[in-house]
């Protein structure tokens, strides 16, 4: 099986997919490497960009994953920040957010996850979507596979406990009918790519050419 490098600059990331991966005995190196971002608040853009950005650098087959954060009611702003989440401070100054937040009653929010494959001839894109709600209050400890600050501030649907809050366990099994860009990358990389990679080998007097 080829390499498959997971590209970005944060390591929590890389510890919260590679455990999904290695159950299904797939192994993938990670490349810890800050890209550049588009301008622009469309999470599918931004997330291709930074493959071709990636595979450019390490010219072997990789995967980016970006998130954009939508929060139903922000004052003045609905929807925001969007695919602007890192970029806005949203991310890193929660509790600036929860005090802009606190007087709102509709706390309504979503992650919006885009995973981009770039083998250096096509792009393969996969998107993951959780649902909750806005918690008035951090909550939750310290955890190295936390992919973000707002992992302290998200309630997911029909559950009482921000995601920092979850046990393994509980992240894997909460009932909020939340999809996985990742979960969907993994099943089609392992059904479709690597089928269709096999199918490239060239048959030559009984032996196989690669």
């Amino acid at each position: 099986m080829e390499d498959l490098t997971y590209v970005t600059g944060n390591y929590g990331k890389y510890i919260s997919v590679r455990e999904k991966f290695e159950k299904e005995n797939i192994v993938i190196s990670y490349c810890k490497m800050d890209l550049d971002e588009p301008d622009i608040n469309d999470i599918s853009f931004i997330s291709k960009e930074k493959a071709r950005q990636a595979f450019e650098k390490i010219k072997t087959p990789v995967f980016v994953a970006d998130s954009g954060f939508y929060i139903e009611d922000y004052p003045n702003n609905p929807g925001y920040p969007g695919a602007f989440v890192k970029r806005s401070g949203v991310s890193s100054n929660i509790d600036d957010l929860l005090i802009k937040m606190q007087n709102v009653l509709n706390r309504h929010c979503y992650f919006l996850d885009c995973l981009t494959f770039y083998d250096g001839d096509q792009f393969y894109q996969f998107f993951g979507m959780s649902h909750g709600r806005l918690a008035e209050e951090k909550r939750g400890n310290d955890k190295a596979r936390a992919k973000s600050n707002l992992w302290y501030v998200f309630i997911p649907d029909n559950c009482d406990k921000t995601l920092a809050e979850m046990s393994e366990e509980e992240l894997n099994n909460r009932n909020d009918d939340h999809t996985s860009a990742t979960e969907e990358f993994i099943t089609w990389y392992m059904s479709e790519y690597m089928k269709n990679q096999n199918k490239k080998l060239i048959k030559r007097d009984g032996c196989v050419i690669i």
